[in-house]
Order: C-alpha cells, then sequence, then structure tokens
C-alpha cells in the first residue's frame, strides 16, 4: 500500500514537470510572442530553482518540518502561480511566475526522493520500481497534450491553445499538494543536530575532489556538455513544432521511453567497457542528435528527427547517469552527499544557466522576419559537443568503475 502512494506521489510530481515543460518554448514564441534571449531567461528558472533548492531543503526541510508537509505546501504554491501563468499575456507578466514555481518546484524533487526513502526497508532494490512511474508520468504528460487535447498541432498552436498545459499542471499540482499531507510522516533527520554549514549544503566539501585531473576535466566537461543540453530543452518542441511534424510533444515523449530502456544497459555497458567510454559514447550521442536535428525535415527526413530523439537515452544516461554513478565511486563515504551536490549544482545550476543563454543568443542570431534557420542553430551544439568530446578523450584518464545498481 505504501509503496502504491509512493507511485502515485512520484507519477503527479514528473507528469505536473513533464505537462508543461516541454512545450513551453514553443508557448512563448508563438502566444507569447518572446524572443530567443526571454525564451532562454524563462528556461534558466530551472537553473535558480536548483542553486536555490540547497537551501530550502537543507535549511528547512532537514531541520524543522516532515519532508512531506513541505512537499504539499511547495504544491499547493506551485499551483497557484501555475495558475497565474495560464492567465499571463506577455513576457513581463509571466517571466515572475514561471521564476516563483521553478523556486517552489525543484526543491520537490529532493523531497519526493526523500519521503520514498523513509519509508523504504531497501531503497537500493526499491527505489527503481517507484521512481520508474515519474518517467511514465512525463510521458503520458506528453501523449495527452499530443494526442487528447491536440494541443500543440498546427491548429491549437496558433489558437494559443498550449495555454491549457499550464492548467493541466495546475490541477495535477494541486491534487499532489493535497495527496502530500496523507503520505507517511518523514520527520526532519538533522533536527536537533548542528547547523550545516553554507559549504556543506552546497556540496563545496567535495571541492578536493577536484585535485584529481581526471575528475578535474570530468567536472568541466560536465558543465559545459549542459550547454548543448540546454538547446534540447529549450529548442525541441519549437523546432518540431515549426517544421510542421504533427503531434511533436507526443513524439519527443519517445525519449523518455529511450531513457527508461538505456538505464538498463548502463551498468553492463560501463562494467564491460570502462566510465572513459561510456562517458565519450554520451558526448558522441549530443553530437550526431543535433547534426541529425540540422538535417531532417518532417518529410522524407522525419526518421532522422525520430532516431534524433530516441538518442536521448544515451545522451542523458550515458553521459549524466554515470557520471553521478563515476563521482560517487569518486567520493569516499564522507563527502558522497556532498559531491552529488556539487555535480549537480555544477550542471543543472551553472552548466544550464549559461546554455540557457547561450541558446537564446544563437536561436537569435539565426531567427529572422523569414524564420528561424533551425539548420545553423542544431550545428552550433553538435559542434560544440565535439569540441568537448575530442578535449575529454585527450584529458581524461580511464579509471575502473563498477556497478550493480
Amino acid at each position: 500500500m505504501i509503496m502504491t502512494r509512493l507511485s502515485i506521489m512520484m507519477f503527479l510530481q514528473f507528469f505536473i514537470w513533464g505537462g508543461w515543460f516541454v512545450t513551453l518554448g514553443t508557448f512563448m514564441g508563438q502566444t507569447l510572442g518572446a524572443s530567443g534571449s526571454e525564451i532562454g531567461m524563462a528556461f534558466s528558472t530551472q537553473s535558480w530553482g536548483a542553486i536555490i533548492a540547497p537551501f530550502i531543503v537543507g535549511l528547512i526541510a532537514d531541520r524543522f518540518f516532515n519532508a512531506e508537509r513541505i512537499l504539499g505546501v511547495l504544491h499547493l504554491i506551485g499551483a497557484a502561480l501555475m495558475y497565474m501563468m495560464y492567465t499571463s499575456t506577455d513576457f513581463a507578466s509571466f517571466y515572475p511566475y514561471v521564476l516563483g514555481y521553478m523556486i517552489a518546484y525543484m526543491p520537490t524533487l529532493a523531497l519526493v526522493n526523500s519521503v520514498s526513502f523513509g519509508q523504504m526497508t531497501d531503497p537500493s532494490k526499491q527505489f527503481g520500481k517507484v521512481r520508474v512511474w515519474g518517467t511514465i508520468g512525463w510521458i503520458l504528460a506528453g501523449l495527452v497534450i499530443s494526442y487528447v487535447f491536440s494541443w500543440d498541432s498546427a491548429s491549437g498552436i496558433t489558437e494559443g491553445a498550449l495555454r491549457n498545459t499550464f492548467a493541466l499542471s495546475a490541477i495535477g499540482s494541486l491534487i499532489l499538494g493535497i495527496f502530500s499531507f496523507t503520505l507517511p510522516a518523514t520527520p526532519p533527520k538533522a533536527k536537533g543536530t548542528a547547523s550545516a554549514s553554507l559549504g556543506e549544503m552546497l556540496g563545496l566539501d567535495a571541492l578536493t575532489l577536484l585535485k584529481s585531473r581526471s575528475f578535474l576535466v570530468f567536472f568541466l566537461s560536465s558543465v559545459l556538455i549542459c550547454i548543448p543540453l540546454a538547446f534540447y530543452y529549450q529548442n525541441a518542441n519549437p523546432f518540431l513544432a515549426g517544421i510542421g511534424v504533427e503531434n511533436p510533444t507526443g513524439k519527443m515523449a519517445l525519449g523518455q521511453v529511450s531513457e527508461a530502456l538505456f538505464i538498463l544497459a548502463l551498468p553492463v555497458f560501463l562494467n564491460r567497457f570502462g566510465i572513459k567510454a561510456t562517458l565519450l559514447l554520451g558526448m558522441l550521442a549530443w553530437v550526431l542528435r543535433y547534426v541529425m536535428f540540422a538535417y531532417g525535415d518532417a518529410e522524407d527526413g522525419m526518421f532522422l528527427l525520430l532516431i534524433g530523439i530516441a538518442l536521448h537515452g544515451i545522451c542523458y544516461d550515458f553521459f549524466f547517469v554515470s557520471g553521478q554513478i563515476y563521482t560517487d565511486a569518486k567520493a569516499g563515504e564522507k563527502i558522497k552527499s556532498a559531491a552529488q551536490g556539487l555535480i549537480t549544482l555544477a550542471t543543472y545550476g551553472v552548466g544550464m544557466l549559461i546554455g540557457f543563454w547561450v541558446a537564446g543568443k544563437i536561436t537569435d542570431t539565426y531567427t529572422s522576419e523569414a524564420g528561424a534557420d533551425w539548420s545553423s542553430i542544431w550545428l552550433f551544439p553538435a559542434g560544440f559537443a565535439a569540441v568537448v568530446l575530442v578535449l575529454f578523450f585527450i584529458l581524461f584518464k580511464d579509471e575502473k568503475v563498477s556497478t550493480d545498481a
């Protein structure tokens, strides 16, 4: 019964995110008339949320209140902010609400994990069965948008129907907010202990790992590869919708299906070929994906677009997930949490913040009154990822990392 409730929580958590974030760029460009830089600002709120989240979790959730109660409060606040996003008519009124929403939402990613781990007797075996429902929630949100309501169809986009994605997510957030208060109690683990320092909350205790040349190369590569990653989040849906691909949001759900499948292959590949080959394959997938986007189209080149979307599993799992495993292996028992916090801050915080800014600037540069030159836009992250790949290949010394996870 508890596992079922945790699965519902995880399903709603990612259904909410997938219900609006994927189509955000298309909505802002087509309905709000936002520029590439403005769209980049909106997406970068994810990074600001990731940077601020440790303070909310470290200063409040871990010390004073039950995790499930803070989860409920944040999602209720999120429901109100999401409704305000639904009613916004221009970028100036929209931006403060999306910023506030992501500051409220990003800490909930850690909170749902805390609630789950707090109820599990063997998290290493049980968590995956709960977390997979988050992926299912994200996939279903995309399918609903495309195949049930057709909000991302050409006529739907023209009529401003993508605005309804915020109403859908607001309802989901309201439901999860209320549902959270029925979850099993997850009291603060750090209550009554010494206050965590600012450095501990941000993972700065793990900076000693950077003394290792290989980890330093990996760390910098992780930050840099987030620049191409930002192009996908920000531009993929507007690109597919703009060139006339039908049901673009539903087709993008193929990326999450791929992610769920390749995560199963990751341990085998990692154990057989090593961490360097695994990370290189992940980066190579970014290069190939964007080259396929640059030369694909909605007709004869449709297969290139679908393969590019399906590469998401290799792009994400083989670099970011294997990178988390590598970080865990490099860190001693004392700083494992700090090391994961540091790499998260560096990638989803700093790296993605830079990435969304660059993606916005590049999109504006190659967009005119005639429309966007998508081929040039996609070749930039392809070339950038290729440079990172070559530097990583030359500078990173392979190490033995194994996993049975």
